[in-house]
């Protein structure tokens, strides 16, 4: 009888490994959370330094239109505006969402309703190859290509939000692309069937139906493909111009937070003013990395409601 007990009381050698498997499970994400936290901690309080050691304030900082950080300004202060960095990597990243955003729903649609075939045969890899070419290439590809078809278009010098515009689209498309695909796919058949079978012609099938189920999954698509745009930083700086201007025009050459921080953050020493107002712009990048992480996250729980 004891023995029985002693066996019914002593854990088994599966149990035993499926609590070690939690235990290591549970370190392993732990691990990643204070990474994370820790990166945040890191960026946020040389950010921060900005506001806190060298006393400049933050609406001057965010809506300022003067950006140098080596002079002083008529008021005393260094010029750290950094809005023309701001409204430069906002309006590339939605004129990039916009030009791929059309382009990746008819390259999905093709490939999941017109010609499956067809699309997992060809369209899929090139979409995986441009996944897999560096930025730095993007980059080059736009200074050869990109930048003298602009300067011929519109005039200019070539460099500015219009080429950096067209190489993010570029390299947002595979992105946005694939992820409308599986949003296609996850709409289930009987939509279709029930649809087909009340008389809707092919077209009115999935324009009415089946992108309308899968609009939740389109819009992460999109919103996922701008954080990539947003956070993008060789090739747009190899594009754009890097001059710290508020833009007046898609042909004259602009800035995004990523361009001045790739350009400047090597050539500052730790603890000046130069080096904390770059800071300050890498934690808005970060700040905006979680806002796109936040939006995602909204849209994927409003279409697992419906």
């Amino acid at each position: 009888m004891e023995d029985v007990k002693k066996a019914l009381l002593t854990k088994s050698k599966r149990a035993k490994m499926e609590t070690r498997g939690k235990i290591i499970s549970f370190l392993c994400i732990a691990l990643i959370v204070l990474v994370v936290l820790s990166i945040f901690y890191f960026v946020a309080s040389k950010g921060l330094a900005t506001f806190f050691t060298d006393k400049i304030n933050v609406f001057d900082f965010l809506f300022g239109t003067e950006w140098n950080p080596s002079q002083l300004g008529a008021d005393g202060k260094p010029m750290v505006g950094a809005l023309p960095m701001i409204a430069g990597s906002f309006i590339v990243t939605f004129l990039s969402a916009i030009v791929a955003t059309p382009f990746a729903i008819g390259a999905a649609v093709f490939m999941t309703e017109i010609s499956p075939k067809q699309g997992q045969k060809i369209l899929q890899p090139v979409i995986e190859l441009l996944v897999g070419i560096p930025s730095v290439v993007y980059g080059f590809i736009g200074l050869s290509v990109i930048v003298p078809a602009v300067r011929s278009v519109f005039g200019g010098t070539g460099f500015g939000i219009l080429a950096g515009t067209f190489v993010l689209f570029i390299m947002i498309l595979p992105t946005v692309t694939t992820m409308t695909v599986d949003a296609l796919k996850a709409v289930p058949r009987h939509y279709r069937e029930a649809s087909l079978a009340l008389g809707a012609t092919r077209w009115q099938t999935i324009y009415k139906v089946v992108l309308r189920a899968a609009v939740p999954g389109i819009l992460t698509a999109v919103v996922f493909g701008m954080a990539r745009a947003f956070g993008e930083a060789l090739a747009i700086q190899m594009v754009i111009g890097n001059a710290a201007l508020m833009p007046n025009s898609l042909v004259t050459p602009a800035s995004t937070l990523t361009s001045i921080l790739t350009m400047g953050i090597g050539n500052t020493i730790m603890g000046t003013v130069e080096n904390n107002v770059l800071w300050s712009l890498a934690l808005i990048l970060l700040l905006m990395s979680l806002v796109f992480n936040i939006v995602i996250r909204l849209i994927g729980k409003k279409g697992a409601l419906k």
